[in-house]
């Protein structure tokens, strides 16, 4: 016989058992939830964070893009001219929201009142590398905060200019049939020429054939081609459609500085008593006394730097081989008041071995270097070694020359190249900053300092 013992009340025991275990389970699973819910808050506040700190850094990128500092200014003077010129700009752009102080603190400066976003930074030099311009620049959403830091290289400024084979102010004009090629590349013969006081920038009276893209900046000029037409392996108005561009942004044509060459000028002075009429001269490092007006009728090697005091006509009447630089003095006078002539065959290479050249062979990248002088090859010209910077250029030869560098005509007249010439340029190895153009320093971000700080 089977007896069934009953317990009263045992099911209720056992729900509400497992209704104190649902219950907690929703507590815990609730707390968990407002927990998840302030993580992803403060998650997104951190984000928040994050983007405000990259805000103020691309602020901080945009305005010490536009920092100039001259060459000159001693190194211990960098970080208070940068924080002057960044200041400076600033006060002349009417911005106020953005403000640097002396001490290079930054801001706070407000992105969002309503939900308090806000970016901050700080500039910074260490004494023992003024050339590196830490940044560090944090963000902050609420509570949360973000900082992330970079550094700026305080570098010598690679004027725009030198992007191009020729660079001329005034038009030029090719009578007859020109060949501009490029040694490995197709830009190494790029063209820039301003022509703001002519409609036609560029005139050719023959056949063209260029390498490179030829940019025109006056948006109202335009070019003429009388013969074929090859630029950069197009042909006829495909490549005047493809390769001329009108109305590019004016490109800065930087004056060098050729005052500072005159200490390397330590060798014989030229003046009016010098005898020239030697058949064969060798100059190292020479100077030219002003208003000299000398003509040298035989070959001449000039070795070193060839300094020329202004007012000067100087005039090479054979051919002339330069182991260096030619740099003449600038000057207020008109350009025919300030000429270089050379009316036999010219070529230009490095400098010569020699301790009397150990001073100048620091300063390369440049051959002829005379902003306030007319500058003619009358005669065939072979090679040119760096930047050819001229008050205004001409030639008549038939040569075939390689260029390492960029030739400036600062002149507003045009420039004319006559002759059947061809001209190779060879730039993609060229000097960064050539000789005499160390003009001006820059800031240069370092995407690889770029680290989260805190």
């Amino acid at each position: 016989m089977i007896v069934r013992t009953f317990h009263k009340g045992s099911a209720l025991i056992a729900c509400m058992i497992v209704l104190v275990i649902v219950s907690a389970m929703s507590v815990a699973l609730a707390a968990l939830s407002a927990a998840n819910v302030q993580i992803a808050r403060n998650q997104g506040r951190g984000n928040q964070a994050f983007a405000n700190a990259e805000s103020g850094l691309e602020v901080t990128r945009y305005w010490l893009s536009h920092v100039r500092i001259p060459s000159s200014t001693p190194t211990s003077q960098y970080f208070s001219t940068v924080l002057a010129d960044v200041q400076s700009d600033l006060q002349d752009n009417s911005v106020t929201d953005f403000v640097v102080a002396n001490d290079g603190s930054v801001g706070p400066v407000t992105l969002d009142p309503n939900t308090g976003q806000v970016f901050s930074g700080q500039w910074s030099v260490d004494a023992t590398h003024p050339t590196i311009l830490d940044i560090a620049s944090t963000g902050a959403s609420g509570i949360a905060s973000r900082t992330v830091g970079v550094h700026f290289s305080i570098e010598p400024y690679r004027f725009p200019i030198f992007n191009y084979g020729i660079a001329t102010k005034g038009a030029i004009r090719f009578p007859q049939n020109p060949t501009l090629t490029g040694a490995s590349q197709n830009w190494e013969a790029d063209i820039y020429v301003e022509s703001n006081n002519d409609l036609i920038a560029i005139e050719v009276g023959g056949n063209a054939n260029f390498d490179g893209d030829i940019d025109i900046g006056n948006p109202s000029a335009n070019v003429s081609f009388g013969g074929d037409i090859q630029i950069a392996g197009d042909f006829g108005q495909t490549a005047v459609n493809e390769h001329v561009t009108i109305g590019v942004e004016p490109v800065e044509f930087p004056v060098p500085d050729t005052t500072r060459f005159e200490q390397y000028a330590t060798g014989p002075v030229i003046d009016s008593t010098t005898s020239l009429a030697a058949p064969g001269m060798t100059l190292i490092n020479a100077k030219i006394q002003a208003n000299t007006n000398p003509t040298f009728p035989g070959n001449v090697t000039l070795q070193g730097v060839l300094f020329i005091e202004a007012p000067n006509i100087v005039t090479f009447g054979s051919n002339v081989v330069l182991q260096g630089l030619i740099v003449a003095e600038p000057s207020a006078a008109s350009w025919g008041a300030n000429q270089i002539n050379f009316e036999g065959n010219f070529a230009s290479s490095s400098y010569p071995a020699g301790s009397q050249f150990d001073a100048i062979r620091k300063e390369q990248g440049s051959s002829i270097l005379a902003p306030s002088s007319s500058v003619s090859f009358t005669g065939n010209f072979a090679s040119v070694n760096g930047v050819m910077a001229a008050g205004s250029l001409y030639f008549s030869g038939n040569a075939s020359a390689t260029v390492k560098g960029t030739m400036i005509s600062y002149s507003p007249a045009s420039t004319y190249v006559e002759g059947n010439i061809s001209m190779d340029f060879d730039r993609a190895s060229a000097v960064e900053i050539p000789a005499g153009f160390d003009l001006l320093r820059v800031l240069v971000y370092d995407p690889t300092s770029y680290a989260m700080l805190f």
